[in-house]
This record gives structure tokens, sequence and C-alpha cells, in this order.
């Protein structure tokens, strides 16, 4: 079993620390995302859609989509429970763990994907106007999350979960090449949650 990644690529970085927390150690190929890894045949032919991460599974099938990977890990590898112990939970969870990817990943990876010179080879045409609105989506999400933040002390409820995990990987990556600071933008509660995350072993996984 193979996982194919990006190191500092928010979502190989997901399933790193998804990993992390699960205490298991795989084998990894580094591929990189300058079209010339990801676009390449033998890549392809793993995943035609040329996105990391992906698992390859000792049987040749290969597993794409982050929280794809997370659900085999979790059914296989159930302790600690990072998804939910029953139904209810399950959807808890997963309602909030959705909410990290699309209305806080979502707007950071193109605010990001479009704005930053960095991230031109990645997507082409950049539309710089689209960025600036991204961003700013992000800034009034940023601040919604942080109002819900107030309310307890973590991402989906009172303990720590795969949605803690998305969301955490998301605001590191806008840190990192945006420069966003959660208390730079008066949003206490989020940096405190963020700085209780980055506190965990785990965090450090797939830099």
């Amino acid at each position: 079993m193979r996982l194919h990644t990006a190191l500092r690529a928010p979502n190989p970085r997901r399933v790193h620390m998804f990993l992390a927390e699960k205490g298991l150690t795989i084998e990894t190929v580094q591929v990189r995302l300058d079209g010339q890894g990801n676009r390449a045949a033998d890549f392809l032919a793993r995943n035609p859609f040329g996105r990391v991460p992906v698992l390859e599974l000792d049987d040749g099938r290969c597993l794409s989509e982050t929280r794809a990977i997370c659900t085999w890990f979790e059914g296989h590898h159930p302790e600690p429970n990072l998804m939910g112990v029953d139904a209810d939970e399950r959807a808890f969870i997963e309602m909030h763990d959705r909410g990290a990817e699309f209305s806080f990943l979502l707007p950071i990876a193109n605010w990001i994907r479009h704005g930053h010179p960095g991230l031109a080879p990645l997507e082409q045409p950049q539309f710089p106007d689209f960025s600036a609105s991204q961003g700013e989506k992000f800034r009034a999400l940023a601040a919604q999350f942080d109002a819900e933040l107030a309310t307890r002390p973590y991402w989906a409820g009172e303990r720590f979960t795969i949605a803690d995990i998305t969301a955490y990987c998301a605001i590191e990556f806008a840190r990192g090449l945006m420069k966003f600071s959660a208390a730079g933008e008066g949003l206490a509660h989020l940096q405190a949650w963020r700085d209780r995350i980055h506190a965990r072993p785990s965090a450090s996984a797939g830099m």
C-alpha cells in the first residue's frame, strides 16, 4: 500500500494528519505538482483527474479523494475514532467536515490558486479578480466560524475529529501562502482553536 502525495499541499496534508492521529505509517510517493508529476501517464492511470492524494491499495486498486481515503482508514483502523461512533455523530461530524472543506478550504484554495504567483503553473489562466473576491468571501466565512467556535472547543463539537483536521489544514494553507492571521483579523476564537490544534503532534504531519 502506498500513498501518492505532495508535501505541504492541503489535501494530502489532511490524510497525513489523519494517519498520524491513528498512529499509522505507510509508504509514500512524492508527486510533483508542476504538471510533470501529476500529469504523467503513470499517475493519470491512478487518478485521471491528476490530483493528489491517491491511496494505492495492495490489490492494485487506487482510491482518490481525501475524505474517501480517510474513510477507508477509519474503517480498517477504527481507533481512535475520528469520524463518529454512531449514525447521529457521524452525520453531524460529516456536516461540519463538509463545511470546513467547501466553506473554508475551497475559497482559500481559489484565493491562493488565482492570486499567488507561485501557483501560476497549476492554474492557467489565473483570474486575480476572482482571487480577490474569494479572499473577501473567506474572511466573511472565517468570522462566521469564529462566532461558532465561541460555543464549542472543536470544529464539530466537544472532541477532536476529522473536521478539525480539514479546517486546520485549510487555515495553515492560508497562513503560509497568503499570510492570513486569525488574530490579526480580530478572530480570537478561531485563533485559539487553531493554536489548540497546532499543539497536537499530528499537526506537523505532511510538512
